[in-house]
């Protein structure tokens, strides 16, 4: 279930009726044995990967719990309704599920709504607390400091790339990029040897949502600079960066990218569908060069997955995104992943703390990571031999957790998210110049924030 890829939320709330509603769990309700868990369910009926590990979960619930039910409340939607779905949920205690799946990219907004509750006073007695890296506890807690998810997994980025097309470019299987100049040259080279693929994917624009965001823009703005400041939120002043070079940079790659048709048509990069035609048919059939992706890309190729690629690890290769000049660190990443939350009008909150609790033990945790591609937040997972060795791969993307970075997801960021796809898109089709798309997300940037910006 590939769902790290997100999209923003919608800008316009989606009308749900109460048909709609009791379709989605019909409420919460009353009852103190029955807990309700509403989650992501993958639009792609093949992908079974969360259903099938909640599932596991329930039966060892209520085998602990005696007397205890568990509903599932499964939103079946593409991510931006699920979103609002979700936030239609949680406004009413007829309609609130007892613990809900959130995603850190947009948490923080429904902390600010008041729909979330604070799970300090549980996690202070909870022992496996201690376990779980402080980047991923950062990810889930409010302006308040206080921690109102409990991560269960995070994710990297990195590049993967065809070995067998790298051959027919005379390009070296073990390739290992310096610069972007690396990245873009090897693009090249490959759309000069090797006719009839794509060289580059740079997920982009509107229709891609946060993936043209975090696997795109992202992967490149955090790679600009030293590394000290955060390039895109200035927490001095608790204010958003405006005029910086860094993002025209950024932004000046992605140009490059679809001016010189190193990218996918640009037809194909604003098909909002774009990433899953990525992992089901462009990889799988040997019709992309690089790809500029996520850590979780192998969920979708695993037994039963529907979408079996058992050769995945012969036919591609890993290389970490470098820096823009190859600046220390050398490398770059960006890391998001999602949180169980329970609800503000949640019936049973204590009931949902104990189920998180069975999700969250170290074995449970381990086969959660395994099953979905994800990538350990849990320490004692970590270092355990039988995750490293567990699936290709594993290894390389929890090595970045290192020089990762995390988005800044305060409540202004989906805005400020959908502000840069406007950006990123004006230049993938040529509408707009660099300089053109800058500054129009500045002024876009100023809006949103309420002019809480600061120029670099």
């Amino acid at each position: 279930m590939p769902v790290r890829p997100t999209a923003v939320l919608l800008t316009s709330a989606l009308v749900l009726t109460a048909a709609t509603l009791t379709a989605c769990g019909g409420g919460s309700g009353s009852d103190p044995d029955t807990l309700k868990v509403s989650y992501k369910q993958s639009t792609d009926n093949s992908i079974k990967v969360m259903d099938n590990y909640l599932a596991d979960i329930k039966k060892q619930f209520e085998k602990e719990y005696p007397g205890k039910k568990v509903e599932f409340v499964p939103i079946k939607a593409p991510d931006a309704e699920y979103y609002t779905k979700l936030q239609q949920m949680l406004r009413s205690p007829k309609t609130a599920p007892d613990l809900v799946y959130e995603d850190t990219f947009l948490i923080n907004s429904d902390i600010t709504s008041g729909y979330l509750t604070p799970l300090d006073p549980y996690l202070e007695k909870w022992a496996d607390w201690d376990q779980f890296v402080d980047t991923a506890k950062a990810a889930a807690k409010g302006e308040d400091g206080k921690t109102y998810g409990v991560p269960d997994g995070t994710d990297t980025r990195g590049l993967w790339f065809d070995k067998g097309i790298f051959a027919k470019a005379g390009l070296p299987a073990d390739w290992q990029p310096k610069t972007w100049d690396d990245v873009l040259e090897a693009a090249r080279t490959i759309k000069e040897k090797v006719p009839g693929v794509t060289p580059l994917n740079v997920y982009t624009g509107k229709p891609a949502g946060e993936a043209a965001t975090m696997q795109g823009f992202e992967m490149l703005l955090y790679g600009t600079g030293d590394g000290s400041a955060d390039p895109l939120y200035d927490k001095a002043s608790k204010k958003w960066v405006t005029g910086s070079p860094a993002f025209k940079d950024a932004l000046g790659f992605v140009e490059t990218v679809y001016k010189e048709k190193l990218g996918p048509d640009v037809a194909d990069a604003l098909d909002p569908n774009f990433g899953t035609r990525v992992r089901g048919e462009l990889l799988p059939e040997g019709k992309l060069g690089i790809d500029l992706d996520g850590s979780w890309l192998p969920q979708d190729w695993l037994p039963g997955s529907g979408h079996e690629w058992p050769e995945w690890s012969e036919k591609l290769g890993l290389a970490a995104m470098p820096t823009q000049t190859g600046q220390a660190p050398g490398k770059v990443s960006m890391s998001g992943g999602w949180t169980w939350s329970i609800p503000d009008k949640a019936a049973n909150p204590d009931l949902a703390f104990d189920f998180i609790k069975t999700m969250q033990t170290k074995d449970n945790a381990q086969k959660w990571y395994i099953a979905n591609s994800g990538i350990a937040v849990r320490e004692d997972v970590a270092a355990d031999p039988e995750y490293v060795k567990a699936q290709p791969g594993i290894e390389f993307f929890t090595d970045l957790v290192a020089t990762t970075h995390y988005r800044p997801a305060y409540p202004a960021y989906p805005k400020v998210s959908v502000a840069i796809q406007e950006a990123m898109e004006g230049v993938t089709t040529g509408d707009l110049s660099v300089d053109e798309a800058a500054s129009g997300y500045d002024d876009t940037l100023k809006d949103v924030t309420d002019n809480q910006v600061i120029e670099k």
